[in-house]
């Protein structure tokens, strides 16, 4: 296993039955050790007189080395793998953002105030000063995180649907690291007069355009 570095990257957590005797515990690990992976975690699922349900939360180093380790696990006798997960891929399901309201809406007055007819008002009030959506929207604190998907990290030209996981990422970092609200969009098109239309369009509702993983030359169109 010289040269690989296990990381958290290719976590997994592998489920497994065995017979709840003394000894299987450590047998199991020495086989993770010895596939070259990272044991990160034990956590007993069920346990019973005769049998011991384990959650083992382990680093490898890419999807091979998981499957190894995996196949490791298999091979000590009396153990049954019962069910393989990706810890990144876990994270990423259903998406890693969402829209949240700052302001609950329980009652017919929020309804009112928040929505029609109340917010009517507010409308017109930033159509005679429009320097007030400055204050009276979220346009101050909100970013469009906008990509093509043609140079995504090292990933190369991956299009704009498999770009999305990044650009939620992206999103993620504005809030957790800036308290600014960031939304991931992602463009079917990779013709830079086409994309600066778009941006162009889009930038009354945001208080800055954030360009991402777009190629060269078009990224300094």
């Amino acid at each position: 296993m010289a040269g690989r570095t296990p990381g958290v990257a290719y976590s997994i957590t592998v489920r497994s039955e065995y017979p709840n005797e003394p000894g299987m515990l450590g047998k199991i690990t020495s086989a993770i050790g010895a596939a070259g992976g990272s044991a990160q975690g034990v956590d007993v699922v069920q346990t019973s007189k005769g049998k011991m349900v384990r959650d083992f939360t382990i680093n490898t180093s890419d999807q091979d080395h998981a499957e190894q380790v995996v196949e490791a696990i298999k091979s000590v006798e009396n153990v049954k793998v019962r069910s393989v997960s990706d810890q990144t891929f876990l994270l990423h399901i259903g998406g890693k953002i969402e829209m949240r309201s700052l302001t609950p809406v329980r009652t017919r007055d929020d309804m009112s105030k928040a929505y029609t007819p109340g917010v009517g008002r507010v409308c017109m009030a930033i159509y005679d000063d429009p320097a007030a959506v400055w204050a009276l929207t979220g346009k101050g604190h909100t970013v469009a995180v906008v990509s093509d998907g043609s140079a995504v990290l090292g990933l190369g030209d991956i299009g704009p649907e498999a770009a999305l996981p990044v650009m939620e990422g992206k999103a993620m970092l504005f809030k957790e690291f800036g308290g600014v609200d960031a939304w991931p969009i992602v463009l079917d098109t990779q013709d830079p007069d086409e994309i600066v239309s778009i941006v162009k369009a889009l930038a009354p509702g945001f208080g800055g355009i954030n360009l991402e993983d777009i190629s060269a030359p078009r990224c300094f169109y």
